[in-house]
């Protein structure tokens, strides 16, 4: 992959992981390509989250940290990442650690021509049977409302075309902003593809996004999107290909 690349981070209290992604990333990235930076959104962390990207940041030149004063939610956090993204190319997973970074590998080759989005999808989940359960119910209801083009909405490592995300606007500030982008990508007509990842047991911290409150209160978000973007005599038709999916006239 020559073209250029953004990697970020939304992190909310990711003291404990968010170094080791950093410094993976940095070691995967030169094997990619020459021009890259990698860059952290702290959403108002409360723990030493801001002290360890500090010393990150002056470590290495590549690093670069966008400050949220308070906690403004997943979805602020990603459009801040786009936003501050300067590459061709964008990838993002989350601080927490239960996505390998270095799989972005795996990415790379698939964006090829034609291609403008790669997404994960996760192998095994590994969690706890509560949460696999949300996780089911929410991966659910979005493939109910929306025309979502992937297997796994919910999995949040993704390798994107910095002209694409530049289309599409995007409002959300809580996790639904994720069936937010994908729906408003494929309905742009950019095409997918997927690509399989591990997922690894959460060892620091707790999630922000799959707890019954947060859950209810993004199936409410969904709602209301889907009510602004995607009710009858919105949605488009959708086609798959094999690995890929697009939407055609």
């Amino acid at each position: 992959m020559s073209q250029s690349i953004s990697v970020f981070f939304p992190a909310y209290n990711d003291e404990a992981s968010i170094a080791g992604l950093v410094e993976d990333a940095l070691a995967l990235l030169p094997s990619l390509t020459e021009d890259f930076e990698v860059i952290v959104v702290n959403d108002g962390s409360t723990d030493g989250t801001a002290r360890v990207l500090g010393e990150l940041a002056r470590k290495n030149p590549r690093v670069r940290v966008v400050q949220h004063g308070a906690n403004r939610g997943y979805g602020a956090a990603l459009r801040t990442g786009f936003a501050s993204a300067t590459k061709e190319l964008v990838f993002y997973t989350d601080g927490d650690g239960q996505y390998d970074v270095r799989e972005l590998a795996r990415l790379s080759p698939l964006l090829q021509d034609g291609v403008d989005i790669v997404n994960g999808y996760k192998v095994q989940r590994a969690d706890s049977w509560q949460r696999k359960a949300l996780g089911a119910a929410y991966n659910g209801l979005a493939h109910l409302l929306f025309n979502i083009p992937i297997r796994d909405v919910d999995c949040d490592f993704r390798l994107i075309r910095r002209r694409a995300v530049e289309q599409v606007e995007l409002v959300s500030s809580s996790g639904s902003i994720c069936v937010e982008l994908v729906h408003k990508l494929h309905r742009r007509g950019f095409v997918f593809a997927e690509a399989p990842v591990r997922h690894r047991p959460r060892t620091h911290g707790r999630s922000q996004f799959f707890t019954f409150r947060r859950v209810a209160r993004t199936a409410l978000d969904l709602l209301s999107l889907w009510i602004k973007v995607a009710s009858p005599g919105r949605a488009s038709g959708k086609t798959f290909l094999p690995g890929r999916s697009s939407t055609k006239p």
